[in-house]
């Protein structure tokens, strides 16, 4: 097992990919602890996950409720090994028709929280610790109207590689699993139907090389390698699991057709 005695730390562990993450590093030896908001994910997930997992509910935004979750997971196992900072959330923030109140909402979740994650749990920290980082592949593809969002992920980007320069002297590695459309309740907002959902499939699949969205599995498996002495020598990288999304763009589905025609008539 990969992750054998070893701690890990997930924020927002109660859904998605942090859920997919969490029975993915139980499965390989870790003793874990999660985050989350809502108390009935987290007490589903917490259910889900086995008696001697750390379930703690905690807002990332709130700085005291960060050190309180790293607090009990510290308590109950010790220093930490691995920290995956994981919770965010989604949200359009078009021109035109965006408030205040939800631009800093989506900048406190999806960074901010992120850099008090990683500094409440540095003390904690094992040397040869592993710290990962969720991004996403809108840091680099200009999708309108996800300014906020994507000024995040930009921002997490950034933010491995001067953390990973920050705790090399400790010897701890920093980096960033960065997931393309993945299939997670993240898009329940935008997809609250069965034939929603599977349009949804259809359009972010299109644009992927790969034909499809990614499922949660998917990018816990880029988590699991990042945690794992496998990846001893990795730091300040970044695991792109999009599909092809970013590093293929013209071989995207919806573009196959067309450019094999196109092909055949050079």
């Amino acid at each position: 097992m990969r992750l054998a005695g070893k701690t890990a730390l997930i924020t927002g562990g109660n859904s998605g990919i942090g859920l997919a993450t969490a029975r993915l590093f139980l499965a390989e030896g870790a003793h874990v602890a999660i985050t989350g908001r809502n108390r009935k994910t987290l007490d589903a997930a917490s259910k889900e996950l086995g008696k001697d997992v750390v379930a703690v509910q905690a807002d990332v935004t709130r700085v005291e409720e960060i050190d309180r979750a790293v607090a009990a997971t510290v308590q109950k196992f010790g220093k930490l090994d691995i920290v995956f900072a994981n919770a965010g959330i989604p949200g359009a923030t078009p021109v035109g028709n965006t408030s205040l109140a939800s631009f800093e909402e989506i900048i406190r979740t999806n960074l901010t929280a992120v850099f008090f994650t990683v500094q409440a749990s540095a003390a904690h920290l094992n040397p040869g610790a592993s710290i990962i980082l969720n991004g996403s592949v809108h840091a680099v593809l200009g999708v309108p109207g996800y300014s906020a969002y994507a000024a995040t992920k930009a921002g997490v980007r950034a933010m491995t590689r001067n953390l990973a320069s920050e705790l090399a002297a400790r010897g701890i590695r920093v980096n960033q699993v960065t997931p393309g459309g993945t299939k997670t309740p993240i898009w329940s907002p935008q997809a609250p139907t069965e034939q929603a959902m599977s349009e949804l499939e259809q359009r972010l699949g299109g644009i992927t090389a790969l034909g499809r969205m990614g499922e949660a599995e998917e990018i816990a498996r880029a988590a699991l390698y990042l945690a794992s002495d496998e990846a001893s020598y990795v730091t300040g990288a970044e695991i792109v699991v999009d599909g092809g999304a970013t590093g293929a763009p013209l071989g995207a589905l919806i573009y196959r057709d067309s450019l094999v025609a196109a092909a055949k008539s050079v």
